[in-house]
């Protein structure tokens, strides 16, 4: 039987979602958001979410924010391209980048928007950079 209720973890994430949206109207700088988020992280996640964060820096015009509470980053039309989803946050055994509608990512008719991470050595970073670029191009 299927159940209509939300868990924890996702009621969290909603709450995160309304208190960026408020903070969004009243001007608050979303980078220190990103910040914040990335700082609260621990252990693999908050190695990982530093990581990533430096390379959509390095690679990318993309602005620094969250979503649903979680590191994102986003296009100059406010667009969320990727975000990165602490396995912590919702108790799965890895973190993952996920790309939006807003990523540049087609490849013919099917092509992967979510990628599983553990750890980020040499060849991770090179991948991702790449597929940051190609997800940022406009």
């Amino acid at each position: 039987m299927a159940t209509t209720t939300f868990s924890k973890e996702e009621k969290a994430a909603i709450k995160a979602a309304v208190a960026e949206k408020k903070a969004a109207q009243e001007g608050a700088d979303a980078a220190a958001a990103c910040d914040a988020a990335i700082a609260a992280m621990t252990g693999t996640d908050k190695d990982l979410a530093e990581a990533f964060h430096a390379l959509v820096a390095e690679n990318t015009p993309l602005a620094a924010k969250t979503w649903y509470g979680m590191p994102a980053y986003a296009d100059a039309d406010g667009k969320i391209v990727v975000a990165f989803k602490p396995g912590a946050k919702f108790k799965i055994r890895y973190a993952t980048l996920e790309f939006q509608q807003a990523a540049k990512l087609d490849d013919g008719t099917l092509w992967p928007v979510g990628y599983a991470i553990t750890g980020m050595g040499d060849a991770e970073r090179t991948r991702i950079a790449e597929l940051l670029r190609t997800a940022a191009a406009r």
